[in-house]
């Protein structure tokens, strides 16, 4: 529902991602960025792992569903993720 309010201009500013991170973390030679938003009055779990591989900077950006009531919360588990992410798939997350 969320996404046809957005399309037909029914979303709100405040719902957009943030242009900035919440918090970053350089984890096993990866970077992982929170960057929560908020969605239906609560802060949605979002984040990107980014890695330099030769000359070339790859980015994977996650959503999860779960969602908290302030922004610091989320981002903690956004940073969560990234590292289950950087764990479990290491480079195959570019793929």
């Amino acid at each position: 529902m969320s996404f046809l309010k957005k399309l037909f201009g029914g979303g709100s500013s405040s719902d957009a991602a943030p242009s900035a991170p919440k918090r970053t973390l350089e984890y096993n030679g990866f970077v992982i960025a929170a960057t929560p938003y908020k969605e239906g009055g609560q802060w949605q779990t979002c984040g990107t792992v980014t890695k330099t591989i030769g000359s070339e900077v790859k980015e994977h950006r996650f959503i999860r569903a779960d969602r908290f009531s302030d922004e610091e919360a989320a981002a903690y588990h956004a940073i969560l993720k990234g590292q289950q992410i950087v764990d479990q798939l290491g480079e195959q997350v570019f793929r």
